[in-house]
């Protein structure tokens, strides 16, 4: 069979990856084309374009990219007409893969979905065009399914998180080699995670690291993001007990004792691994005014979205300040609030349904 992937992010270029081996390995005769990232290129296939391209974060920045965006569209439509695809795989990316399922569909193309495009936090009023263009919907978050099964009777399937594969998988690391490789003290390890997106580091990164100064007694490890080059995190970085590692975050994370992290994917990977954690997030004046009277949500983070309570502190736009950064720090360090955020860890991944989704879904979707 021909698959055509479409990933417009670093967590979509992971869990691209790991559906692709799946695939391969189900199905010999397997063509794969993508978009995506450095993870879905070691697997094989072909590369369309990276997502280092496409990835555009914030109301406003979105609508000063329009034209480049639109371009993308247009080229992707003719691309999948020119490879004539069984089946096209949309791996989140809503804004984009959207417009992608309704043309596909039109063309008579089996449209699979897999991880839900976050319409249960906002633009609900999508589940029509979910209801008209996709043919198979996979689900990673367990509301989801009561979501759209109960709520506006579309079935999906229910797969499990794909995090917990690509967590368990992986080759360990031994901590004192990985010390040495990377020239790191032996103190405990803070780990940066600033996210992705050069927005979303400009943002966040100098904020953190002025906790640096406040705990001498810790080392910070900024996680650097595959997309982005060692060059554009240099000027942040003017502290001795700060340090730089690209591209080895589940490597960083499995040796860190506390961690700071932008929203998004990474909080769940961090709770995942134990780690205790406080979650930022800033974005511009513009696109926060915009998106909070959109947005209707107790919570942005994943953990607490699953876990339905706080589990770990949001420290959201002016309130992600050093002041609130460095009480916050204190906290996580505490044993008794560490004992307790652990036990809520364990919950959370009891909740996320177990090992194998990727299997699954290309199961689903070769069936």
């Amino acid at each position: 069979m021909k698959y055509y992937i479409i990933s417009g992010e670093a967590s979509g270029d992971l869990h691209g990856s790991n559906l692709m081996k799946a695939l391969l390995e189900k199905d010999s005769n397997a063509e794969i084309r993508f978009w995506g990232g450095d993870l879905m290129q070691q697997v094989g296939g072909t590369l369309v374009k990276h997502y280092r391209d496409l990835a555009f974060m914030g109301f406003a920045e979105v609508v000063m990219n329009l034209r480049t965006i639109y371009k993308n569209i247009k080229f992707c439509k003719n691309d999948i007409l020119q490879f004539k695809p069984d089946a096209l795989i949309l791996i989140d990316y809503p804004g984009f893969n959207m417009r992608i399922a309704e043309f596909a569909k039109k063309q008579g193309i089996k449209v699979h979905y897999y991880i839900s495009p976050q319409i249960w936090a906002w633009k609900e009023n999508r589940i029509s065009k979910i209801k008209r263009d996709v043919d198979e919907m996979y689900v990673i978050l367990p509301f989801e399914k009561g979501f759209y099964e109960d709520k506006h009777h579309f079935p999906v399937h229910f797969v499990g998180h794909p995090l917990i594969d690509a967590i368990a998988n992986r080759n360990q690391v031994d901590e004192t080699l990985f010390r040495e490789k990377y020239q790191l003290t032996a103190k405990p390890i803070i780990a940066l995670l600033p996210g992705s997106r050069k927005q979303e580091i400009t943002k966040l990164l100098s904020v953190m690291l002025k906790m640096a100064d406040k705990f001498t007694d810790y080392e910070f490890v900024i996680a650097g993001a595959p997309s982005q080059d060692f060059e554009f995190y240099k000027p942040f970085i003017k502290k001795d007990n700060v340090q730089f590692i690209s591209n080895k975050t589940y490597d960083l994370l499995s040796i860190s004792y506390a961690a700071i992290v932008t929203s998004g994917t990474a909080t769940l990977e961090t709770a995942l691994f134990k780690v205790p954690e406080i979650v930022c997030y800033k974005t511009s004046w513009i696109s926060y005014q915009i998106g909070k009277r959109l947005v209707d949500l107790k919570f942005i983070s994943l953990v607490n979205l699953i876990m339905d309570k706080e589990v770990v502190k949001e420290l959201i736009q002016d309130d992600c300040n050093e002041k609130n950064l460095e009480i916050e720090l204190h906290k996580i360090l505490n044993e008794e609030n560490r004992s307790k955020m652990f036990l809520n860890y364990f919950d959370l991944e009891k909740k996320l349904g177990g090992k194998g989704a990727s299997k699954k879904v290309a199961e689903l979707i070769i069936n």
